[in-house]
């Protein structure tokens, strides 16, 4: 027994030594191909300060040049082995050959920055920041590091230049700033330049050596030159397909984009992006950003006559980038969010229509500006606890409203019809719904999330199979009115329509109908607790579920006391006006899934809440549903007198 702890010390000690040499060398190898990336980056910028025409211009920085290749060629022979290894040690060679020969800059140039560009590709080492640099902290850092040798304006004229044996870089100088990324920046912050006054920083933390290598980047570009680039960006998609994501742009020169769009606007852009590097960050789904980009890109697709193109980028703009966002804002401004879905269906009318281009261009134009009051209305500083629990409070009652009458009115009737055994089904459907939606609550925040194409589907269907289920059992309701009726009806058809499978039939529409209300809750839900104020936004659903209770209660109270032909009339009407509001709502979400397509009606009214909007196909699905309702109630009467004569 002693021997086999004994054993098992000894095996766990050398698990142990094993994974700190291990570690040890890792770190070691991460060094030495960082330490050689940046060695290369500066003599592709500087190796033409030692040379010129063939002939030394500088022997002490032509005698750092051949020092640095070879420096690479050691640490470049250490690294563990890869089928890339040879290759590279080849290419270091030809470096160093290359200087010897004291050949032109621009083939040492191009020489290093491929060889730095195939070490990366064999040994990948962190190569971007995990979050976009605070500027701020940079100009702060910058300002109590650098400013005393490189000035505070990045020249290179600090108050202790001059001291210096090794002249500090003037981070202002254009030519040489075309060549540096931030990353090539960051690596001499990091490890520092061995022979000069430039010191390592590496006991800085990561975030802030990179804040301090995106600030040193900005100064040879002015900031008219960065409005320029803003206007370039937000107008160019290509340009974000070219940078998208903070690893391209910390690894990105001038100069290198320059080959693409032009020294001009390569220039124009990096001003840009190195003062604002937090725009290319990947947006998550549900982004006016998005929207923006996929608006930028269907206008470019319509202008290339691709039209079918186009109205895809438009409907991924919607369901892609706003359409997530539709449930904050609507807690915040319902009003701001009702003109910007009704912007963006008559924008995708227009393109279904062929409208011409500049029109197009226009509604664009009136989509951002309109983005820029929801970027207001979104941003943190616009939450408060007070909106928080009004939002939370109007978005449960209003949901809730719909699912609360239908179920009730299915609770009184089996009450009235003296049926309380069937009444677990109906309690059964609306629980199942429920306990349905805090499930979707839980993929919705912690899984994969809720598209929003599937959100309008769900809402779609669900929303016309209930306009359909309601307008058979209004009518239905309606033709019992009459207290002759409904006593025939318990008569001769109540066992047959009441049996199992009917029953199942009620637990089906309970659960849909509730299910239908309980989806869209929850993803306005998931929304606001994401912002904070989770105590108000409890509050908030507290106070409505309370206010619901009391609706249901009246509702069970008042119909208990009614005579029978009174609540078949009055619940009829109920579930007619429920029919036509379900099923405006039904084909604007179909048509916000692209399922359905979008003629707007100009200076049409909007009222989300009784499913008015103002499209042709939704308001002649209300009119269709009026129409039927009309005609079955008339039916009804036609009946009745019949029996009656």
């Amino acid at each position: 027994m002693l021997r086999q702890s004994v054993r098992r010390a000894l095996a766990l000690l050398g698990a142990v030594l094993f994974a700190l040499v291990t570690s040890v060398a890792a770190d070691a190898q991460t060094t030495d191909v960082q330490t050689a990336w940046r060695l290369l980056d500066y003599m592709a910028v500087d190796y033409g300060g030692a040379v010129s025409g063939g002939r030394v211009k500088s022997a002490s920085e032509y005698a750092e040049m051949t020092e640095f290749a070879a420096s690479v060629s050691t640490r470049l022979a250490a690294l563990s082995p890869t089928p890339a290894r040879g290759q590279l040690i080849a290419g270091a060679a030809r470096l160093q050959s290359v200087i010897a020969a004291k050949g032109t800059p621009e083939e040492v140039a191009r020489v290093a920055h491929g060889l730095a560009a195939d070490l990366l590709k064999a040994y990948p080492v962190p190569l971007a920041p995990s979050k976009a640099p605070d500027l701020t902290r940079g100009a702060s850092l910058f300002a109590q590091n650098c400013a005393s040798c490189h000035g505070m304006t990045g020249d290179g004229h600090g108050p202790d230049a001059a001291k210096l044996k090794t002249p500090p870089i003037a981070f202002s100088e254009v030519v040489r700033a075309r060549q540096r990324s931030p990353f090539a920046l960051y690596q001499v912050i990091d490890q520092g330049i061995d022979g000069t006054a430039m010191q390592s920083f590496a006991t800085l933390p990561s975030a802030d050596r990179w804040a301090l290598a995106f600030y040193a980047g900005r100064f040879a570009f002015s900031d008219a030159l960065a409005n320029e680039g803003e206007r370039l960006w937000k107008s160019d998609p290509g340009l974000r397909h070219r940078i998208p994501d903070l690893t391209t742009l910390a690894g990105l020169t001038p100069e290198v984009l320059a080959k693409s769009i032009g020294a001009a606007k390569a220039d124009a852009v990096i001003a840009y992006l190195r003062r604002h590097p937090d725009v290319v960050i990947k947006q998550a789904p549900g982004s006016l950003a998005i929207a923006r980009d996929k608006l930028a890109q269907s206008l470019a697709a319509y202008r290339g006559g691709d039209r079918h193109a186009a109205q895809e980028l438009a409907l991924s703009a919607y369901l892609d980038g706003f359409e997530p966002l539709e449930p904050m804002l609507t807690a915040r401004d319902a009003t701001l969010m009702g003109h910007i879905e009704s912007a963006m269906g008559e924008f995708r009318a227009s393109l279904q229509q062929g409208r011409p281009a500049d029109e197009i261009a226009t509604r664009i134009q009136v989509l951002d500006g309109l983005f820029d009051d929801a970027d207001a209305a979104l941003s943190r500083d616009a939450a408060s606890t007070a909106s928080t629990f009004l939002g939370a409070f109007t978005i449960l009652l209003r949901e809730g409203l719909e699912a609360l009458l239908i179920v009730v009115a299915m609770i009184a009737f089996l009450r009235k019809a003296e049926r309380p055994e069937v009444l677990r089904y109906v309690h059964g459907g609306w629980i199942g719904a429920l306990a349905a939606g805090a499930l979707t609550w839980g993929i919705a925040t912690y899984a994969i999330g809720i598209s929003g194409a599937s959100r309008e589907l769900t809402e779609g269907f669900g929303s016309l199979f209930a306009a359909v289920v309601l307008l058979s059992v209004g009518i239905w309701m309606h033709g019992k009115a009459q207290a002759d009726q409904w006593q025939r009806y318990i008569r001769e058809k109540m066992s047959r329509a009441l049996s199992r499978q009917s029953a199942w039939f009620l637990f089906g529409l309970s659960f849909i109908v509730v299910y239908r209300e309980v989806f869209e809750t929850i993803l306005f839900y998931a929304a606001l607790w994401t912002q904070g104020n989770g105590g108000a936004m409890l509050a908030g659903a507290g106070s409505a579920v309370l206010l619901l209770g009391l609706i249901a209660w009246a509702m069970l109270r008042y119909s208990r006391d009614l005579p029978i032909a009174k609540f078949f009339a009055y619940s009829a009407w109920l579930m007619a006006i429920l029919t036509i509001v379900l099923a405006g709502k039904g084909v604007s979400a179909l048509q916000e899934a692209g399922i359905i397509d979008i003629a707007p009606l100009g200076g049409g009214i909007r009222v989300s809440m009784l499913g008015i909007f103002p499209t042709l196909q939704s308001m002649g699905a209300q009119l269709l549903m009026l129409i039927a309702v009309l005609g079955g109630f008339l039916l009804n009467r036609r009946r009745a007198a019949v029996a009656v004569g």
